[in-house]
């Protein structure tokens, strides 16, 4: 059974996810200062002239923007725009795009496949990469390879190393397709590696991004980044056909603004981190827990005896569990997360297993 269990509202006490998170005070502010007087409507206001102008100082280059409502969004029209109806976006079989988007990249594809990759902690394998990259390549009787799409951070919270994305898109542009990143947790990546926006994509071959803002401080508001700017017409015509092409787009520019000024994003996105970090360090010292992967990010996973899973949630502890396998959890902090929280739950599920 996939269940989850809610937590009172008010209490610290959600480990469920990310997005359950508030919106930080200076985007609160940005969007009431974004509400006074009139300003242009579709983009063509200062604040999305602004927000812009913060992306390519952000990632060293000039660069498109196409400010959207949600994630889902962000990675379906840009993958539409990577791939024809008859083409396969080859990612990751436990990607988010494979297991939670309700099958929106194929609708907004108009029916392309997605050819599902193994690999370790739901990394693609390069040698798988390259073999589905030759595969049936100009056989009319299947689809055709079209675009790599790869998730920075992944769904369990590993990190690819700007090696190993560099070494994916070298596959993909050897065999003519283009390379997508799903950056959900994107600020939690470059955050934890260190490294810069531009060595993370655009210098490591990325073509579009998916820049996810909301799960780490912004209220509704993520955006597509364009490095390959042959594809901003399209992406621009998809944006406005899917109800994207917001009247005051100025509310979501705001929001991006904010969320890049002064570090903002990275700072939340390192203190998510570091409480992912003080929860695995705790639940790894515990009789009874198992900590199934490193953490690298700010989502763990751990095996708990499930007499324990069924205490915790009774005391009102919200999080994953038996989504992947009887007794699996998984935990997710965010930028509100505080060590308080942590050392509460972490105190709780050692009173149990002690």
């Amino acid at each position: 059974m996939n269940s989850i269990t809610s937590a009172a509202p008010g209490t610290q006490r959600i480990f469920t996810s990310d997005n359950t998170a508030g919106a930080s005070p200076e985007i609160v502010q940005a969007v009431i200062a974004a509400a006074s007087g009139q300003d242009l409507p579709y983009g063509a206001d200062r604040h999305t002239a602004g927000a812009r102008a913060r992306f390519a100082e952000v990632f060293g280059r000039d660069v498109d923007v196409l400010p959207v409502s949600t994630g889902s969004v962000a990675n379906a029209l840009s993958l539409a725009a990577l791939t024809p109806p008859w083409g396969s976006v080859l990612c990751h079989r436990d990607s988010h795009i494979n297991t939670d988007e309700c099958g929106a990249p194929e609708f907004f594809t108009g029916g392309a496949k997605l050819v599902h990759l193994p690999g370790d902690d739901a990394k693609i394998d390069a040698e798988q990469l390259h073999a589905a990259a030759h595969r049936k390549v100009g056989d009319v009787h299947s689809v055709q390879p079209s675009a790599v799409s790869i998730t920075q951070a992944t769904e369990t919270g590993a990190l690819y190393s700007l090696d190993e994305i560099r070494g994916l898109s070298r596959v993909a542009k050897d065999a003519g397709l283009r390379v997508h990143m799903d950056g959900a947790r994107f600020a939690n990546a470059v955050a934890a590696l260190g490294c810069t926006p531009a060595e993370m994509t655009w210098q490591a071959g990325i073509d579009v991004l998916s820049f996810g803002a909301t799960k780490n401080g912004t209220m509704t508001a993520d955006a597509v980044v364009v490095f390959d700017r042959a594809l901003t017409q399209e992406l621009s015509f998809r944006a406005k056909r899917a109800g994207q092409l917001t009247s005051k787009m100025r509310f979501q520019s705001a929001q991006l603004d904010a969320y890049l000024t002064d570090g903002l994003w990275l700072r939340n996105a390192a203190h998510a981190n570091t409480m992912a970090a003080r929860l695995g360090h705790g639940l790894k010292a515990l009789h009874g827990a198992d900590l199934l992967h490193a953490v690298e990010a700010n989502i763990l996973f751990c095996r708990l005896p499930q007499p324990v899973v069924d205490q915790l949630l009774a005391e009102g502890f919200a999080f994953y569990h038996d989504r992947w396998e009887p007794g699996v959890c998984r935990f997710v902090t965010s930028f509100s997360t505080t060590e308080h929280d942590v050392d509460t739950f972490l105190d709780a599920v050692r009173r149990l297993t002690t």
